[in-house]
């Protein structure tokens, strides 16, 4: 309890003196020092050249990889009896008056069995992706070439904020106290 006693009122004495000494600090040669406001503007400036500047990410993932081996082949079946030119229009004529839809509906060839999976293994695929995460943006602003890197594409012209400020030397060092 009396270390946090002293240390509030310690920090509570800095306090008090910090005032005292900024006002000092502040003076030299009992003139007071003024910091000038600053003037801003904002104006537009020609943009010449943007590149966008790419983060490259790598991702992998493990995938199956199977070779097939052929489907076992039936044997050809062999050639049904072609059916003459009177069994033909026959049937035709036959198809037309009879109302069983069966027999004019041609039947679908069965499907092609699949090939079997056979030396699957595991295989780890690597692939790059990449995106821009900024644009180095080259620029003309009165006459003046500038570089600055930039989270979008400005476009064409660059919206740039012009500060200007008196200079002043630099004021000599205060004495020791």
């Amino acid at each position: 309890m009396r270390r946090l006693l002293e240390a509030t009122l310690l920090g509570m004495a800095c306090c008090a003196l910090q005032p005292a000494a900024a006002q000092e600090a502040g003076q030299v040669d009992g003139r007071i020092r003024v910091v000038p406001a600053e003037n801003v503007k904002i104006d537009y400036a020609q943009v010449l050249r943007v590149e966008p500047v790419y983060q490259t990410l790598r991702a992998s993932r493990t995938e199956e990889h199977c070779e097939p081996s052929p489907a076992p082949q039936d044997k050809p079946a062999a050639k049904p009896h072609e059916p003459g030119v009177f069994t033909r229009m026959f049937d035709s004529v036959k198809g037309v008056f009879s109302s069983d839809e069966a027999a004019t509906t041609p039947v679908p060839a069965a499907p092609a069995a699949p090939a079997k999976r056979e030396n699957c293994r595991l295989v780890q695929v690597d692939r790059q992706f990449q995106r821009p995460i900024a644009y180095d943006v080259d620029y003309v602003y009165k006459g003046t070439k500038y570089r600055s890197r930039l989270a979008e594409d400005p476009g064409n012209r660059l919206r740039v904020r012009v500060a200007v400020t008196p200079w002043e030397a630099e004021a000599p060092p205060l004495p020791p106290p």
